[in-house]
Order: structure tokens, then sequence, then C-alpha cells
């Protein structure tokens, strides 16, 4: 990998955007697939090959100009990219991985055969099958689509028997794959990235504490408020995972905490990941240069924390053209850095940027980070 000059990134969103912010520092030439052609990514691509992420041949082309092809996100066609590895393409994490993780029923079927905890789960083939799991699980539980889903999109919380026709539908009516979950009542979510490089050198990420609304990361402290036990068992199992899925590159797995403190992993993502983004700022090395660095065969970096770290998601408040407001008062704030993703069109609800705030404890970066998130708005243009 010495001689590596080119990479290939599949996704041109805000992920690919600061993994090719670092790989520029190091010199490699980048190459983005994306169908969108203002994407985040596209600005500060060497090239931009715009095709549908299905694209066998707009994939293969990418494999072509690169020496390496990685991606931001899972729901991708790899089938493609295992025919590409056979012909002798490097591409990291691994399409055997990521073929296992892209299906949640069997990510967490892989899970718990090799004795992860996770959470109990059923395999579902028709409606009768969640009433008779809810029989045994009891309400409420989870009804998921294996594939596909994300920030709560393909999630449905079942509070009782009268909501299974509902969520059954609005999943799709059994189209696509469905599994449901029991559901833990957990007094915490943490997440745990880890990298790997090509050596088999590994580094594990300090803890990071999760709060979702809406089932959308709003917010991630670290150091998570953990006993030490409980934080190296959440370590050791970001380690497990990695071994399991043979990982190179960039892993993030999140997990449940209960209140005795039992750990459960929830799902893994086999990327950088949005809880990761306050690495930039907090640690000696981020999640994306250390990605980088991984499937370009370089040396790891330090994972140290410097500081305690709060980050928040700035999200879309209305649906068109986006506009920022409240900019320069945000960036006045000390100890904040405010990050915007370049994405032209606004949704509600859509990740556009996020606040990474530093302190001296975390509640003293909470402060900064909330106060900076307060005077910034993303809204469509009149």
């Amino acid at each position: 990998m010495s001689e590596l000059k080119r990479i290939g990134i599949i996704g041109g969103g805000q992920l690919g955007k600061m993994m090719i912010l670092d790989g520029k520092r190091y010199g490699y030439y980048i190459v983005t697939l994306d169908p969108t052609k203002d994407c985040p990514s596209h600005a500060i691509s060497d090239e931009h090959i715009i095709a549908a992420f299905d694209d066998v041949d707009a994939i293969r082309e990418l494999a072509n100009k690169v020496d390496v092809i990685t991606y931001e996100f899972e729901h991708i066609h790899v089938e493609i990219l295992k025919e590409l590895e056979k012909e002798g393409h490097a591409i990291y994490p691994t399409p055997e991985s990521l073929a296992i993780i892209q299906n949640k029923f069997s990510q967490k079927k892989t899970l718990l055969e090799n004795g992860v905890p996770v959470p109990d789960f059923h395999q579902v083939k028709e409606i009768s099958d969640i009433h008779r799991i809810g029989k045994s699980f009891g309400y409420p539980m989870m009804l998921k689509s294996c594939t596909g889903g994300y920030d709560g999109k393909g999630n449905f919380l079942i509070k009782n028997a009268e909501e299974v026709q509902t969520a059954y539908e609005q999943l799709g009516s059994g189209k696509r794959p469905l599994m449901i979950e029991r559901f833990v009542n957990f007094d915490k979510e943490i997440s745990v990235l880890a990298c790997r490089g090509i050596d088999g050198d590994l580094a594990v990420y300090p803890v990071g504490e999760n709060k979702h609304i809406n089932s959308i990361l709003d917010e991630t402290a670290v150091p998570a408020n953990l006993s030490d036990k409980a934080t190296k068992k959440a370590m050791a199992m970001a380690t497990e995972v990695m071994n399991i899925f043979h990982g190179v590159g960039m892993f993030c797995v999140e997990l449940f905490v209960t209140k005795d403190e039992k750990l459960y992993v929830n799902e893994v993502a086999p990327r950088p990941h949005n809880s990761g983004h306050y690495t930039i700022e907090a640690c000696l090395t981020s999640q994306f240069e250390n990605h980088i660095r991984a499937i370009a065969g370089l040396p790891l970096g330090d994972v140290t924390l410097r500081t305690p770290v709060v980050m928040k998601n700035l999200l879309g408040e209305a649906t068109g053209t986006s506009k920022v407001l409240g900019l320069s008062k945000a960036c006045q704030v000390s100890k904040s850095k405010v990050h915007l993703y370049g994405k032209k069109e606004v949704k509600l609800h859509r990740k556009m940027g996020h606040i990474t705030a530093i302190g001296s404890t975390v509640e003293e970066a909470r402060a900064a980070a909330e106060l900076a998130f307060s005077k910034i708005k993303i809204i469509k243009e009149e």
C-alpha cells in the first residue's frame, strides 16, 4: 500500500467530505461517486462520478480510477464490490463484512453466534409472526426493516397489539425483510469508535454518551458518565466486534446500557459515524484521519482524548433551498466550533452541520455547545 495515491469514496455526503479533508492533507487524489451533482464532497473532490449507488458500471469505473475504495454509508451495491475484490481491487471495510452488517438481521445473528450480547430478536415473515412474538416479548417492542434504515427511518416502536397492523403497513407490509427486537429499557445510549489498520493495529476511542431526539442523534458527550468497569467492558466489546467482522478502517459500535450497567450492542456501522465528530477537536487523531490512514496502509494515529467535549447536531428546520442564520454569532462562542456541510437543499430534520465545544468538564462543554447552538439556524431561503 506504500504506493497508494488515489482513493475512491462511494458517497459524497458530510462523512465523505470530512474524509477528503484529511485525505488531501496527505496528498491523496480523491474520486467521489454520488448521484447528487452539488453534494457536500463535490467541491473538494478531484473527480466526481455522478451516478446512482447501485450503478454497477459507475462503481467499476470508480474502481479503475483508484488504488483503494471506501464508502461513507452501508446501503450500497455489495455484490459488485465482492466481484471487484475478487479481481484484485482493494476495498475497505471489506465487502464480506459489509454484506453481513448492511442486513440488521444477519448482523445481529452474527454477533449473537459470536457471544456478543444483543437484544432478543426474531425474523418476521408475515404479520402473524409479530402477534406471536408480542405474546413472548411483551410490549413495547421494536419492528425494524432489516435493510435500508437510518436515523429512525425503517423502525417502528410497537406499544401494544393494536399497533401491529399500522407498524407492519408502514414498514412495507412484508415487501422488505423485517425483524422484531425486544425493547431494552436502557438507561443510556453509548457508542464506541474503533479503527483497525491493514496490518492489524487497533485503536479504540473513548466512550461517547449519546442523546437522541425522534431517533436522530442530538448530542454526544465524551467521556461518557459510566463506571470504569462499564467503560472497559464497552471498549472490550468494540474490540470483539472488530475481530468478528475483520474490520479495516473505522467502525462504530452503538450500545444500550441498563441501570445495572448491562451492555447490549444495538447496531454496528462500518464507517466513520455521526457520534464520532467530536474526535476532530477533542482527540489527537480524528476518526476521519484514522480511517484514511487505515485504508491507505499508514500507521494509526493516537486517539487519546485531549479534553472533555460535547457535539450537537444542526438539523434543518424547513424544506427548500438552504439558508444559514446566525453563523457569526455562533462563531463568537468561546471554545466552540461550527461545522456546516454545504448541503444546498435543507429538509426538516436533515443533518446540515454540527457544533463541537470543549471545556474542563462535560458540563462546561455542554453549556458552550448549547449557547452556540442557540445562535444558529438552518432554514429555507424565502
